[in-house]
């Protein structure tokens, strides 16, 4: 029978579960092992570090086809919002580990002890490209590290070992199904290993395919109506979506229980739907949808519903091939290569492209009647131009979005590679080293569908009577006409015609290239002995090169701007190096001397990069264990990290992002209404009728600028942290482990502000000064009218794109407690097995959370984000298993558990720097409580070769909780609760 143990394994007293780990190093040295932390070899797996170990029979559990679904329910990792089979919006189809919530850019990925490849400019890993078939476990460090592996090691390490000398075939198929019937995943592999006929080496070849298929979110009822906080009619909420009736006095919750209706959700699409809008004098108007007419529009009533059309889960396909092997040319010469080759091919879809632009409509266009001529006629009076005043068109601001162009669907297809070979040895019985290089490069070509051209567009709109005719329509710009320019109909519902369609319509392709070299040297073995007892004194010098390289070239139609529906980027190329020389050492100082253990450790690099912001820089780590009997360890640690600025960091082409903001001069921030705040929007170029009305941001969402800054610095993170780990002879089998973290980051880059939600409350709730650098990117001057004629930022909504650029902004801390432990029962009886025996295993993996604070600008302190307790922060997760082994048979439960949370603006409001938070009778969901799923899985070996398993998770179908305007996709978080529902799953694994 396959043996099931741990979820997450304390990895640190002696012997415990010693055999897992020492396969996977057994490669290393003979008997000795290579604990994630170290480059020294040891004879037990005790660490002054926390290494959370799960083992590779959690993948079969739970029926994982990738790496992430299992990584991802640690309670050390916090799912990343873009990274996952649920990013969608924000999502570039890559999935991403992000170790204590403090970014993925801060947490270093290793396969075997060894950087692994990158999919882009951030130099982030693609869990997609890790064989998951072949992780034998994963090792999980906390805190930084750089000391051992150098930059990006902030929050941790998340090492992956692969199985080592595998003889015999091994294969896998794995089928996932929701109770829906959709959202099925495959994935096969197999994998050949055998040892060379001297018996010198070994060669492990292996193969995977993945198909996941989509799930969109008009799937699901809780995300098929895209909705947002508001003021509804009382007991009118949904049950199932959550949703209520709008109040017929208006959605506005300040006034809201006054004016008699319940704080709730509302119907919260986009202000850009399939039926065009213009602006008029204050207020927004939408045609009638036969054309000709319009009205004034109404809000939320003529909201678009993009949520219907956008995906739930990403469609995936992956290819993955490789191999590894070693073999020994001489005593003391083995030779040792590497090979992996994915092609992985992920999609998003959002909703038709939504455009808005500043346009020159034609009065007399047939396309318009009087009531609506009237209007623009009013448009074309208020021009600030006096020569353009009665020449026959009106400029105005224009939305529309376009259905008939097909939803807007990017393709990822990134195919990367990567190859290392080295040499590793013995000099003596107590010297040894290791060399080695490794190249890896991924290419993604990106195809995108949906998109619209700016200039054809604008073309199609300005119309002029063809020559002799007061009816046809042709294009005004004789230019735009040969190149095939036809008059487009956005006045209504579906009038544009197909011709006019084609013409405004493109498909870009951006293509991205990454590669990074590394070559590591290192020298380690024993000094001396103390005579305390203990081992030999241990040492491990080397020195390190990694050169990293990338580049982003945008479609022509993107780098120029002359795109609407996906972002328009600019390119992207940079690369930069760094020499480093690293040391280490362990200095065991008793062994049953009085006490049973104690021994120090520290570790130190210097890096020289070829930056000059950040030139060279040490790292640093030292730590300690006192065992003073065998039941009992006490340990401790302190660390320096950094992360070094990526290439997207420094050298990123200006591109353009959506975030969701509120601008203090519109209708949506009604605690900071203020007198010196509509100074100051007026200030800024907004229209004083219009200052703090839904015409100055019609959308959730702001559209901005965003590039790199060759002259950002360095982050630099401490850490520190103590524990103790207990494995009571007196139980024998129970190992707990309980260790403290303290994790600060500092200089941390971000861009200007920390984003334009933080730029505009700051400028106008504490600054308030115009001539402000924070205040710069939303203030009208003289040639950049950043404020459209409405006042709105960004140009969907009329204006200009606000620009932000790469900085060193801020401070991150995080601390709390993490606690491991397992523990296992024999039992003497079988029921499956007359005579025989059985186990009871269990698992507990779990933190709490003491705090995690962001401060965006370090220059004001008072305005710090409490972000424990909130919304996908919970104080307090676990993830538990309980294993009932029986002869061939197993039964296994998991119990994944996250505390209750509240929303995270009933702390972080602020009005200038005094936090004043927001009213939780103001918030429809102002708490949700504990979340928990369950999962169960039964597992026989009918045979030494095949063992079957058959499992579902989320038992008991629970469902997300409805976010609203707090969601960050789909009306939830869908890389933290479950959105797929009850899932079935059946794999079955041969050996042979």
């Amino acid at each position: 029978m396959t043996a099931f143990p741990a979820l997450a394994q304390v990895g640190t007293p002696e012997g415990l579960q010693a055999e897992q780990v020492a396969t996977a190093d057994s490669a290393e040295g003979e008997g000795d092992v290579v604990v994630t932390g170290s480059r020294i070899r040891r004879q037990d797996l005790t660490s002054s570090s926390p290494v959370a170990v799960t083992a590779r029979e959690e993948f079969t559990l739970s029926g994982a086809v990738n790496v992430e679904s299992v990584v991802n329910q640690l309670p050390q990792v916090l799912p990343s919002a873009g990274g996952t089979a649920f990013s969608n919006n924000p999502g570039s189809g890559a999935s991403t580990l992000d170790l204590r919530g403090l970014g993925t850019t801060r947490t270093l990925v290793l396969v075997n002890g060894r950087r692994w490849m990158f999919y882009d400019t951030t130099q982030i890993v693609d869990t997609n490209t890790i064989p998951a078939f072949l992780v034998d476990s994963v090792e999980t460090l906390t805190g930084g590290a750089s000391a051992v592996y150098g930059t990006d090691a902030v929050a941790g390490v998340v090492n992956f070992r692969l199985r080592q000398d595998l003889s015999g075939v091994m294969g896998q198929a794995v089928y996932n199904v929701t109770e829906r019937g959709d959202g099925a995943r495959f994935s096969a592999d197999i994998a050949v290993g055998t040892n060379t006929p001297d018996g010198n080496g070994n060669v492990t070849m292996y193969a995977n395919y993945t198909k996941r298929n989509p799930i969109f979110q008009g799937a699901r009822r809780f995300s098929a109506t895209a909705s947002g906080d508001g003021c509804i009619v009382p007991g009118s909420t949904n049950s199932e979506t959550m949703i209520g009736t709008p109040f017929p006095s208006g959605i506005a919750t300040g006034t809201c229980t006054a004016r008699g209706g319940q704080i709730g959700f509302v119907p919260q699409g986009s202000a850009t739907g399939p039926i065009g809008t213009f602006a008029s004098g204050n207020n927004t108007y939408i045609f009638n949808p036969t054309g000709g007419g319009s009205r004034v529009f109404q809000d939320p009533a003529d909201l678009y519903n993009f949520g219907p059309v956008n995906y739930l889960q990403l469609p995936q396909e992956r290819y993955l091939l490789g191999a590894y092997g070693h073999y020994e040319v001489t005593p003391g010469v083995t030779f040792f290569s590497e090979l992996s080759f994915v092609d992985n091919r992920v999609s998003t879809e959002l909703a038709p492209t939504p455009t808005g632009v500043t346009a020159q409509l034609q009065i007399a266009s047939p396309y318009f009647n009087d009531q609506t001529r009237a209007l623009l006629l009013a448009n074309d009076a208020a021009e600030t131009t006096v020569a353009n005043r009665g020449d026959g068109y009106a400029t105005t601001s224009l939305s529309y979005r376009f259905l008939s162009a097909g939803s807007r669907n990017s393709t990822n297809d990134r195919t990367a590679f990567r190859v290392l070979a080295g040499l590793r040895g013995d000099i003596t019985p107590k010297l040894n080293y290791e060399a080695f290089y490794s190249y890896a490069r991924t290419r993604n070509s990106n195809i995108q569908q949906g998109n619209v051209s700016r200039s054809r567009y604008l073309a199609a709109l300005s119309t002029e009577f063809v020559p002799g005719s007061t009816t046809d329509l042709r294009c005004r710009d004789a230019t735009a006409r040969a190149a095939g320019c036809v008059p487009i109909n956005v006045f209504g519902s579906g009038l544009a015609s197909q011709q006019a369609v084609n013409y405004v319509r493109v498909q870009s392709t951006n293509l991205e290239i990454s590669e990074l070299q590394n070559a590591i040297a290192t020298l380690s073995g024993s000094l001396f002995n103390l005579g305390g007892g203990g081992e030999d004194v241990a040492f491990s010098v080397g020195g390190e090169y990694r050169r990293m390289s990338s580049q982003f070239v945008p479609d022509t139609f993107l780098a120029t701007g002359d795109v609407l529906g996906f972002n328009a980027s600019q390119p992207t190329r940079g690369s930069y190096d760094v020499k480093e020389a690293f040391g280490e050492l362990n200095v065991p100082i008793l062994r049953d001397r009085f006490i049973h253990r104690l021994e120090l450790n520290g570790a130190a690099r210097y890096s020289k990069y070829s930056l000059a912001a950040v030139g060279g820089n040490w790292t640093y780590t030292v730590g300690g264990q006192l065992a003073p009997i065998r039941d009992i360890a006490f340990r401790g640690n302190y660390s320096r990290a950094v992360r070094a600025p990526n290439v997207n960091d420094l050298f990123a082409g200006n591109s353009v992002n959506f975030p969701g903001a509120t601008d203090p001069c519109s209708d949506r921030s009604p605690n900071t209404q203020t007198a010196a705040v509509r100074a100051l929007c007026v200030a800024s170029g907004v229209p004083a009728g219009n200052v703090f009305t839904r015409q100055v941001q019609p959308n959730t969402q702001i559209q901005v600028a965003q590039g790199g800054n060759p002259n950002v610095e360095q982050e630099t993170s401490d850490t520190y942290g103590f524990g103790v780990v207990l494995s009571p002879t007196f139980i024998p089998r129970l190992n707990i482990a309980v260790d403290y973290f303290n994790i600060k980051v500092e200089n941390t880059i971000g861009i200007l502000a920390g984003g334009i939600a933080q730029a505009l409350s700051l400028c106008y709730n504490t600054i308030q000064d115009v001539n402000n650098p924070i205040c710069q990117p939303f203030v009208n001057t003289a040639g950049r009218a950043v404020r459209g004629p409405t006042g709105a930022l960004g140009e969907t909504a009329g204006g200009l794109n606000p620009l932000f650029t790469s900085a060193n902004v801020g401070t991150l801390r995080t601390s709390g407690i993490d606690i491991i432990a397992d523990y296992s029962v024999p039992l003497n009886f079988s029921l499956l097995n007359a005579g025989g025996s059985s186990k009871i295993t269990f698992n507990y993996a779990g933190t709490w959370l003491d705090k995690f604070r962001n401060t965006p600008i370090t220059a004001i302190p008072e305005r710090e984000f409490i972000f424990e307790g909130t919304f996908g922060q919970p104080i307090y997760r676990h993830t538990a298993r309980l294993n009932v082994m029986d002869g061939p048979g197993l039964l296994s439960l998991r119990w994944r558990f996250n505390g209750a949370t509240q929303d995270s603006r009933i702390r972080n409001v602020f009005n200038g720097t005094t936090r004043v938070g927001t009213d939780r009778a103001l918030l429809p969901v102002p708490r949700i409580g504990a979340y928990s799923l369950f999962d169960l899985t039964a597992s026989v070996t009918p045979a030494e070769a095949l063992t079957l398993s058959l499992g579902v998770n989320n038992l008991f179908d629970r469902k997300p909780p409805v976010l609203g305007s707090s969601a960050s996709q789909a009306n939830t978080l869908p890389a933290f609760f479950d959105v797929l529902g009850r899932d079935f799953f059946v794999s079955a694994a041969i050996r042979f």
